[in-house]
């Protein structure tokens, strides 16, 4: 069972004053990972709302040291500040525990811009936290779509609904063998404070992705963040899993799915509490559309089902 929202710590390394929109899941889920975390960390960010959001020069809306690194470079900076950390430790020029050095960027840095940095720090196992807060497109910049965007979603470069299905992001960091990858959503906060305590226990790469539902991007009223994360989990359009070197488990409510013992909820509702998806009710093809999306989700379902039985 996940942690209570009443036990997790009283620190908060997300600090008043920061300039994120109001109901911003990227800042609620960064305030679960400070708790996790605590204060011996450091922070990289890509360019994405993380950055536009931190603050004021000189001062900072984090309760980190916090380095704002090229759009394609989370992998291999975070990897250089792991390395160059460890080499003070052995010159006793660090002492205490080594901070956990993890990056912070959304899905544009991560699907797309900075896969390839990421995908070899990954390779070569280095010991960072990746975190990517996935809004399912270029929210900062005026909302493009990228690769984490799911079939039929309005975005400035695709006007009409996008036509191919998104990435399976987790899964691909999974295939890296690397010790732990995992899923989230704000709506979960408990869930999310367990992954991160327990990727920050473990050496090597780890990856968290976090869905991250973004009013301005997805169209929605900025107070229902956290429903809409929920309705994301409940309709089986975000699945809730942790891979333990390799070895695949899911968290509920979407366990309870993925055995049968609860059937999602159909894809509709959540469809129409977003803007970004009403063109779908358009036109004497709405319900294929609709229904297209709806394939998209019970085929990531079926195949996280089957995905998961494979041990080695």
């Amino acid at each position: 069972m996940a942690t209570s929202i009443k036990k997790l710590p009283d620190n908060e390394q997300v600090l008043s004053g920061n300039g994120a929109c109001g109901g911003c899941p990227a800042t609620m889920a960064l305030r679960m990972v400070g708790k996790a975390l605590g204060p011996n960390a450091i922070m990289l960010l890509t360019p994405a709302c993380a950055v536009a959001s931190m603050g004021m020069t000189p001062r900072l809306g984090y309760n980190w040291p916090c380095i704002n690194i090229t759009f394609a470079s989370a992998g291999s900076s975070a990897s250089g500040i792991s390395h160059a950390l460890e080499i003070m430790k052995e010159k006793g020029r660090l002492q205490g525990e080594l901070p956990t050095v993890f990056s912070w960027v959304g899905d544009g840095g991560t699907y797309d811009i900075g896969f390839q940095a990421l995908s070899a720090a990954a390779e070569r196992n280095e010991n960072i936290i990746h975190f990517c807060y996935n809004n399912e497109a270029y929210s900062n910049t005026g909302v493009q779509r990228s690769g984490a965007t799911p079939r039929g979603s309005f975005t400035t470069t695709t006007p009409t609904g996008k036509s191919q299905p998104k990435k399976n992001m987790a899964l691909l960091m999974l295939e890296h063998n690397i010790p732990y990858v995992a899923t989230a959503t704000v709506a979960y906060p408990g869930d999310l404070y367990d992954k991160v305590v327990k990727a920050k226990s473990m050496r090597g790469t780890k990856y968290i992705e976090i869905l991250a539902p973004c009013y301005l991007g997805w169209q929605f009223d900025m107070a229902e963040t956290v429903q809409l994360s929920r309705m994301a989990v409940r309709s089986g359009a975000w699945l809730l899993w942790e891979a333990e070197n390799g070895r695949i488990s899911f968290n509920n409510p979407t366990a309870q799915i993925i055995s049968g013992k609860k059937a999602p909820e159909p894809v509709d509702e959540y469809l129409l509490k977003q803007g970004r998806f009403s063109h779908l009710l358009k036109g004497p093809d709405a319900r294929e559309r609709i229904a297209a999306i709806q394939s998209d989700i019970d085929r990531e379902i079926a195949f996280m089902r089957e995905r998961a039985k494979i041990v080695i």
